[in-house]
């Protein structure tokens, strides 16, 4: 590898750090839509048509599954976290290309 590609892999990770510090509303964990019933008998929803949806995400609490509610006027704000956080890994797994390349390379601590 040359001097001149391991540069152009060092901007890249530069880049894609840069990058990472513009998802500022990460959020980690599974999205749920959920439909439910009700306890009152003569409800629409004992006729299929249940209530919802209700939107949650699943978290990761000291090794636990939670799920938090997100109000309908968060929905688009907490997906748009679920994706920072899809990005997130995206970039992580790509520097991760990168430093093992440059190690590789043995230029990994020249930059």
């Amino acid at each position: 590898m040359s001097n001149q590609d391991a540069g152009k892999l060092v901007a890249e990770r530069e880049s894609l750090l840069a990058e990472m510090g513009e998802l500022a509303h990460i959020l980690h964990g599974s999205w749920v839509e959920r439909y439910s019933v009700c306890s009152r008998p003569d409800c629409k929803c004992h006729r299929g048509e249940k209530h919802g949806p209700r939107y949650y995400l699943v978290v990761n609490e000291d090794g636990c599954q939670r799920q938090k509610y997100i109000p309908k006027s968060q929905v688009d704000a907490a997906r748009e976290g679920v994706e920072e956080h899809r990005r997130l890994q995206e970039i992580a797994k790509r520097i991760t290309e990168i430093n093992l390349k440059l190690i590789k390379e043995r230029k990994y601590a020249e930059d």
